[in-house]
């Protein structure tokens, strides 16, 4: 079992307070490490560092920073069998996801220090002759940035390096649930040799946080999580007017045409359905299938479905993984009961395996109706809600009749059909004979209540900044 310690000012210091956060593996239940447990005053000092810190730190040339985060990314491909280890351990990953993470973080660490020289202003024409108006793109501060526990070592350098190439500095807050990730790369940032100051990493209850969020130096909150975490952030952004870019919920719709390569649709829906326990904010969450092929779509995803095993991906990693933890199983559980009761078909899975470990298995529902919880509501698990349209304009409604607007999915082979809901769905993504999977320089943003702001290429790396309008007359 480890003890880890918090990362303040490039070293890594102990808590004064005695009481500790446990971090449990979800494949076999076991105790792997103690992580502190941060008092409201180590907090409070983690943010004077860093707003100390990003004095000079914003003063360096894009290109200067631009040099350390290349060393980060190097530092993390160095390391990326410790992060990987951590992750595997504390997240119920297979070590080559969990390891593969930690190449992508790299990745996208390097993407965003080949923007140093991008951070375009603007000048723009004055109605005076004598006058030009030059408006340039400076950073916040200091950023507070709240990491989920489904992707904490991608997600983590997917905030920290966007804020770190614009001049800002960061106070990280990881997930509880996996929490020995971050520290793991946290000695990466060590062995990197970046500024002292820069990148600080801790682990706290909720009421420690409030106090992180609400601080009066912190100028941007960034979270990636529930609806009900970014109300909260919006509560703690109210205090100093903080600025805030939020990743919140999801429930992709995947819409399957008639002409659609039905065998392809139907096992990457699986996939995605299946990847990660179904813990993926942009994993599909219902599927809408076109009434002249619903019974043999069904078909496709009963069979692929049933196909998939689930148990410890330590052993077989072609398994599927864990849920998070036992809450999140009883009520995905509990959900899947409501939506049988409300008149749900269970064609597959359905049940709470014997035994130890965190494990669901994949679900598929079918006669579903709009209007069910399973439906309208974020699962976050490996279960598969359908439904069945008669035309695209009325599975272009269904899709679009919800709360949420993350990402979506169209399968058809015809390009004005995929035009029409391209053009048309309310989401923030729409993948075309394909299931969602973020690329570095696009946008990963939420419409409706996925979100505010987003990550990812050249906006995602703007949302760190902030803008001076100088006014220039000669």
């Amino acid at each position: 079992m480890r003890i880890e310690q918090n990362f303040i000012n490039n070293e890594f210091v102990s808590s004064a307070n005695l009481s500790t956060i446990s971090v449990y593996n979800p494949t076999n239940e076991e105790l792997i490490a103690h992580v502190p447990s941060t008092t409201s005053e180590e907090a409070i000092n983690a943010v004077s560092i860093a707003a100390e810190a990003q004095k000079a730190w914003r003063i360096l040339t894009s290109v200067e920073r631009a040099a350390h985060l290349h060393k980060l990314a190097d530092s993390l491909l160095k390391h990326k069998h410790l992060i990987g280890s951590a992750l595997a351990e504390e997240s119920g990953k297979s070590l080559e996801d969990a390891t593969n993470e930690a190449v992508y973080a790299s990745d996208i660490t390097r993407y965003h220090a080949e923007w140093a020289r991008r951070i375009e202003g603007e000048i723009i024409p004055s109605d005076t002759p004598s006058e030009n108006l030059l408006l340039q793109r400076e950073p916040i501060g200091v950023v507070s940035c709240l990491i989920p526990f489904n992707y904490p070592v991608y997600t983590l350098l997917r905030k920290i390096a966007p804020a770190l190439i614009t001049g800002n500095t960061v106070v990280v807050r990881p997930s509880n649930n996996t929490p020995c990730s971050a520290f793991a790369i946290a000695k990466a940032v060590q062995d990197a040799g970046l500024p002292k100051g820069v990148v600080n990493i801790l682990t706290m209850d909720h009421a420690t946080a409030e106090i992180l969020c609400t601080h009066p130096k912190v100028g941007m909150i960034t979270l990636t999580g529930s609806v009900g975490a970014g109300r909260k952030v919006l509560e703690y952004s109210q205090v100093n007017i903080a600025k805030s870019s939020l990743e919140l919920g999801g429930k992709t719709p995947a819409i399957v045409e008639p002409d659609a390569d039905l065998e392809k649709a139907a096992m990457e829906i699986v996939a995605s359905k299946t990847t990660n326990c179904g813990q993926l904010c942009t994993a599909v969450e219902r599927v809408y299938v076109h009434e002249d092929i619903y019974e043999k779509f069904v078909a496709l995803l009963r069979k692929h479905m049933s196909e998939q095993q689930f148990g410890d991906r330590s052993i077989n990693p072609s398994f599927m993984g864990p849920l998070v933890n036992d809450n999140a199983r009883l009520n995905i559980h509990q959900m899947v009961e409501r939506a049988i009761d409300d008149g749900a078909t269970l064609e597959v899975g359905g049940y709470i395996p014997e035994g130890i470990g965190h494990f669901y298995p994949p679900t598929l529902l079918t006669n579903c109706r709009q209007d069910m919880e399973i439906v309208q509501e974020e699962i976050f698990g490996p279960v598969l809600p359908v439904l069945k349209y008669s035309n695209s304009d009325e599975a272009l409604a269904l899709a679009n009749d919800h709360q949420f607007g993350l990402a979506s999915v169209v399968y058809t082979e015809k390009y004005r059909t995929a035009m029409k809901i391209a053009n048309n769905i309310e989401a923030g993504e729409v993948y075309i004979n394909r299931t969602p999977a973020d690329p570095y320089q696009g946008f990963h943003a939420g419409w409706k209540r996925s979100g505010l702001g987003g990550d990812d290429g050249k906006h995602g790396m703007l949302e760190y900044t902030q803008t001076r309008l100088v006014v220039l007359n000669y």
